[in-house]
């Protein structure tokens, strides 16, 4: 038996101690009149209470509510409350010291003793004394009431112990019920008594035999015994029954004083303290003495029981104790899916898959009766345990176990398998090391206990440990955990740590957790660390999840760890436990009674953490969609580990949302919150990020809700709203802010107004000034002449002075945003947007459409790699031809005249004379004249300025593939009604506005309408693309870039939809080209697939849909990796697990990833740096990298080496490289 000391505190004499009976706290009551409330499990004082005068003897908690009581030397007793931390009332009565209070553990009466020799009994409801034992002649030193009768013991210095019935002061005070004849009569008998003596308690029994004072004695929880301890340093056992008490044996050994003294609420013990400074264990049948623990200096006054936990508390001089008397703790082992254990000493086997739980073996002959297991190791090959026990310094018990669990546990002998050692742990499948620490020495032992080798170790080593192999072991040192080979007799690592107390590894032995006192060392199988975590309370035990992360327990607590150090509370625990293992939301574990239970656990937090660790962001995505995920913790760790994106998906609080989406440049969220909250300084920042991503529109609208007008005016004026930089004037002026309207009037360039203002504000030499320099002289003479001066009179005017007069605008931007700053966008923002609000997204989400890929985008099922999927159908769909122009048969006679019409005869009966109606002006040239489009011209007929316009706007030279264009666009404006057979049809023009009356206004309506384009001409190239059909794809990419030269937008925010469409259908052409021009390659000759490689390489860096940038890092990533290019392969294989690919996908490119990170090499040196940014060359297909000079299409800005300036554009096929252009107007 030994004495396990959990927690110590230094401080004055404790006379009094008490323990809660719920949570870990623990009351001492001091000798200087304080009362110190502790946390034994934190080791933290939580209170201290000084409202005492004197010592304080007596304490006590209530067993349910939030009470406790003390008792001292000022004669006083006061109950307290803990929540409110402070005393509630005080009972006076006593006449002289305090000794003891207790609480009734029904009622609500306050036991005390008292050195004036009474026993009293309060009610602390109503405040009242309540009965008054006497029969004591000297101090009484404790008294109890019974955990269940109605009974109370009192110890006195007059060397007897008294049992009181109180049973009538409980149906006294018991609530009212009906009464029978025979009780009444009782209960008037009773009255009338009182005036003689109280009979409410009565003297059951006294018991004499102590030769001195007595000073503690106590109950047994469940037995009819009683401990009593004295001044004789005696504890004498007594045992009562209905009519009488005696002796039953003395317990002698203490030479001081015994303090106190209490039965061991679990086993057959008597546990005691005196003044010899000793605690002492007795054997309660036998009353002979167990165990014997000894203080240098500290002289023990109290002891107490927790009324749960196997725990004590013993007060000295100089502090109190809390201890245990056993380890708790079961010996037990994890092998697969069985878990095996000593328990009630019997070892049984555990399945964690059926719950089946079998006692296999009798383990009673090893240790002793108090004596536990310490640790168990487990030969799964030779079906063999070894037990080791604290016994004689160390002992281990080897067991061979039997072949069938069925029946009833056999005894065995431990003959010849018995050794002296502290560890003992099974190495291979026939040898074990032993460590004797005393010898400091590792002997390496057969199946028979015969010693085959001896180990010295390098240091001095506290315990040994399994190191997954037959020749190495772990051990640990108070400093370290070495990695020592047995067979080298050599120290292959070696990691510095608090001293570990147990190490758990991970089920593939990649990753071992080293468990210390309060803290947690993560290793990989060489001892290599990755994190270390602290713990303020003790660490008990440990194991490994299934995605490989370490769950751990604590005194209170279930938590995880992750790999690279953080860790969390998973959930919450009423006693300790010992985990065994981990699987899904279950977690396997032993409780402190050698019980296996399944506790449930919620993992989605660690395993959102892991997963996003590990970029596995397809997981990611999941937990946020299918859990209930929130709180300030998940968003404070978003936002530290950099994915304030995620986080905006948690808060539901727009202050918080507002900052998250600042940080991650959300305007439009942003905005939201801001009106939401509509707060002075939440504009503030609103504005000022706006302006740094160049969104002028919401930082006027931030400064206008804070009014300020200073910043106003200026974005007006560098934005050319002139018409509200008037506003602002005006506005100044309503505000009297003098310097506001001159800083107006500046910017507009208005020189009355500033001259106005000065003579306002009486600064007439600076209006003279103002006026006579811009010229304006009738002003300047009639301000001299309000002053009384000529102009003779000015002799010192300035020569060499500058007119302040602002540009005027070229580009009014006022009404759309400047080019944005491009804010980076992670895989989560296009994941948490709804894809329907995007016209131009691919419809195509790979994860359901995968079998629809083209077969030509190359699969990765021939890598010998072992990914279940299904192989990419490589069958074309039929009937998916672009349609071409119907030719060049177009009817010569389509701009046939009007016929002319008759003139009316002279309403005065003249002679008539034909007057032909003057000729009326063609609609087509109204077309023309309206607007600046070229598809207006073309629609009109006039080809030739059509194409000077298109030249002008985008550098267009090449007509011949917009032939086709131009026809169908003229066609479709006109509808032909046939007349008579002699004659012309009528032709009628048709609009685009037929509501449009004004003439100026007039245009024509047009066949290639955007909204037409991105909805079905674009999915249609999308899904051309996908099914690998890449030629015909570029040439629908190029249909779009050429059919956009010809159409109109209804609205300005179209304009910017328009562009982007240029964009993706240059970055489709190239990146499409480069890969028809990849697959021309044979694989034969180095230089071939190097330039393979290159071009595959590049391919992946054009800005594609989701959908189809994952099908070109797979190509990409297959393609490198069959080239032996692991590095640039696991590259691939990265970005593409970032864009989360469906299961099967992903799987490959881990595997391909494992493979690559174990030989990180090119074998092909590639002209490819993806760290620094680069555009493709669209004619040689070569990086143009960021900083080199280059050259442009005007029109569809596809990137060009300087070589080819004045050569026609390749993706659009229209204009020519380098060439001067205004940019292409689409709206009117």
């Amino acid at each position: 038996m030994q004495m396990l000391t959990k927690f110590e505190s230094k401080s004055n004499r404790v006379k009094g101690i008490a323990f809660h009976p719920k949570r870990p706290w623990i009351l001492a009551s001091l000798h200087n009149g304080c009362i110190q409330l502790w946390d034994y499990r934190m080791g933290t004082l939580l209170e201290r209470f000084d409202e005492h005068d004197g010592p304080v003897r007596g304490i006590a908690f209530h067993p349910t509510q939030p009470l406790f009581v003390s008792g001292g030397d000022d004669y006083k007793i006061k109950v307290w409350n803990y929540k409110t931390r402070k005393c509630l009332f005080t009972l006076n009565g006593h006449l002289d010291y305090v000794r003891t209070v207790f609480f009734h553990h029904e009622y609500p009466w306050i036991l005390s003793a008292s050195d004036d020799q009474t026993i009293r009994i309060w009610n602390w409801q109503s405040r009242n004394c309540i009965a008054i034992l006497t029969g004591h002649n000297h101090y009484v030193m404790c008294a109890q009431f019974h955990p269940k009768e109605d009974l109370i013991v009192s110890a006195s210095l007059d060397q007897t112990v008294r049992i009181w019935d109180i049973s009538g002061l409980r149906k006294k005070n018991a609530a009212p019920s009906s009464m029978t004849f025979e009780d009444s009569l009782h209960r008037s008998a009773t009255a009338q008594a009182d005036i003689f003596g109280s009979t409410d308690a009565i003297v059951k029994y006294v018991l004499e035999g102590h030769d001195r004072g007595v000073n503690w004695a106590t109950f047994h929880p469940t037995l009819p015994l009683i401990v009593s301890a004295g001044d004789d340093r005696q504890i004498k056992l007594w045992r009562m029954n209905e009519s009488k008490a005696w002796e039953v044996d003395t317990c002698r050994g203490h030479f001081n004083n015994v303090s106190a003294a209490l039965f061991h609420p679990r086993q057959e013990l008597i546990i005691s303290d005196a003044e010899d400074k000793t605690i002492r264990v007795w054997d309660m049948s036998k009353r002979t003495l167990v165990q014997t623990f000894r203080r240098e200096h500290d002289r023990f006054w109290v002891l107490t029981a927790h009324p749960e936990l196997n725990l004590f508390a013993a007060g000295h001089d100089n502090g109190l104790i809390v201890f245990k008397l056993e380890r708790e703790r079961p010996a037990y082992a994890v092998h697969q899916n069985n878990l095996y254990y000593v328990k009630d000493k019997y070892l049984r086997v555990y399945d964690f898959a059926n719950a089946s739980d079998v006692s296999v073996l009798s383990v009673r002959k090893i240790g002793g009766q108090y004596v536990h297991p310490r640790s168990l190791s487990y030969n799964p090959a030779e079906r063999a345990v070894i037990i080791t026990t604290p016994t004689d310094g160390g002992t281990f018990d080897l067991f061979h176990l039997p072949k069938d669990f069925s029946g009833e546990p056999r005894e065995v002998s431990t003959d010849g398998k018995r050794g002296t050692g502290n560890s003992a742990i099974f190495i291979a499948r026939n040898r074990f090391a032993v460590l004797d620490k005393t010898r400091q020495q590792i002997e390496i032992r057969d199946l028979s206990n015969a010693t085959t080798k001896s180990v010295k170790p390098p240091a001095t080593v506290n315990e040994i440990f399994s190191a997954g192999s037959s020749n190495l072991l772990l051990l640990s040192t108070p400093t370290s955990v070495i990695l020592y080979d047995i067979q080298q007799r050599q120290t292959v690592a070696e990691i510095n740590t608090p001293p570990v107390k147990y190490i758990v590894w991970s089920s593939d032995h990649s990753q071992v957790a080293l468990l210390s006192k309060h803290t947690i060392t993560i290793a990989n199988k060489t001892l290599e660390q990755s994190c270390l975590i602290h713990e303020t309370i003790r660490i008990k035990s440990g194991a490994w999840d299934d995605a490989g992360i370490f769950v751990y327990s604590t005194l209170n607590h279930i938590k995880y760890a992750l790999p690279q150090g953080d860790n969390g509370i998973i959930r919450t625990l009423d006693q300790p436990v010992y985990l065994t293992k981990v699987k899904g939301k279950n977690v396997h574990c032993l409780d402190r009674d050698g019980k296996t239970r399944i506790i449930s656990i919620d993992p989605t937090e660690y395993r959102f953490k892991i997963a996003l660790i590990k970029r596995n962001y397809d997981e990611v995505l999941q937990i946020i969609r299918n859990s209930n995920l929130v709180g300030q913790a998940i968003i404070a760790y978003l936002q530290k580990k950099g994915y304030p994106e995620i986080a905006l998906h948690f808060v539901r609080d727009d202050k918080t949302r507002f900052d998250l989406a600042l940080e991650c440049g959300n305007i439009e969220v942003a905005l939201e919150t801001a009106k939401a909250m509509d707060r002075d300084d939440c504009w503030n920042k609103l504005g000022a990020e706006a302006l740094r991503q160049g969104n002028h529109m919401v930082v006027e609208m931030a400064y206008q809700r804070i009014k300020n007008f200073d910043r106003l005016s200026f974005l007006y004026l560098i934005t050319g709203n002139v018409e509200k930089l008037r506003k602002m004037l005006k506005i100044a002026e309503l505000r009297n802010d003098n310097m506001s309207r001159f800083h107006n009037s500046l910017f507009l360039g208005d020189v009355e107004e500033r001259v106005r203002l000065l003579k306002e504000v009486g600064q007439l030499p600076l209006a003279y000034l103002t006026a006579r320099s811009h010229g304006l002289t009738e002003e300047a003479e009639s301000i001299l002449t309000s002053a009384g001066l000529t102009a003779e009179d000015i002799t010192d005017l300035p020569t060499a002075g500058q007119l302040l007069k602002p540009p005027v605008p070229i580009i009014r931007q006022h009404d759309s945003n400047w080019p944005l700053l491009t804010v980076s966008r992670s895989f989560f923002d296009s994941a948490f947007t709804n894809t329907d609000n995007n016209p131009l997204a691919a419809p195509l989400t790979l994860a359901e459409g995968i079998d629809d890929i083209g077969g030509d985008w190359g699969g990765d099922d021939d890598l010998g790699l072992n990914v279940d999927g299904e192989k990419v159908d490589d069958q074309r769909v039929e009937g998916e031809v672009v349609e071409e122009g119907s030719g060049w048969d177009i009817d010569v006679d389509l701009n046939v005249q009007l016929d002319k019409e008759i003139a009316k005869e002279l309403a005065n009966g003249a002679q008539g004379e034909f007057i032909p109606p003057t000729s009326g002006t063609n609609e087509s040239e109204l077309w023309v004249h309206n607007s600046p489009l070229a598809a207006d011209h073309v629609a009109a007929g006039s080809f030739e300025t059509a194409m000077q316009l298109l030249n002008r706007q985008v550098g267009a030279v090449n007509f011949e593939p917009l032939k086709s264009h131009f026809l169908k666009t003229f066609q479709a404006t006109r509808t032909y009604l046939p007349c008579n057979v002699t004659l012309p049809p009528l032709v009628y023009h048709i609009r685009r506005n037929p509501e449009e009356t004004e003439t100026r206004r007039m245009l024509p309506v047009l066949p290639h309408n955007f909204q037409t384009i991105i909805s079905v001409h674009l999915q249609e190239a999308y899904r051309t693309t996908t099914a690998a059909k890449f030629q015909e794809a570029t040439i629908q990419f190029r249909n779009i870039i050429h059919s956009i030269l010809l159409i109109a937008v209804s609205k300005k925010s179209e304009i910017d939809e328009v562009h982007q469409l240029i964009e993706v259908c240059r970055e489709y052409i190239v990146g499409l080209s480069m890969e028809q021009t990849r697959r021309r390659f044979t694989l034969d000759d180095p230089e071939n697939t190097k330039r393979a490689l290159e071009l595959a390489a590049y391919f992946t860096h054009c800005r594609l849909q989701p959908a189809h940038l994952q099908l070109s890092l797979r190509s990409a990533m297959t393609l490198s990796f069959k080239a032996k290019n692991c590095l640039t392969a696991s590259m691939f294989a990265r970005r593409l697990l970032e864009l989360a690919p469906p299961p099967q996908v992903a799987t490959s490119a881990r595997q391909i990833q494992k493979i690559a990170d174990n030989t990180p090499r090119d074998e092909i040196t590639l002209d490819y740096d993806q760290y620094n940014p680069f555009v493709v060359c669209a004619i040689s297909y070569t990086p143009i990298y960021k900083g080199s000079p280059s050259v442009e299409c005007p029109y569809c800005h596809a990137s060009y080496l300087t070589e080819y300036q004045g050569k026609l554009c390749t993706v659009c096929d229209v204009s020519q490289i380098g060439a001067n252009s205004t940019g292409l107007k689409v709206y009117v």
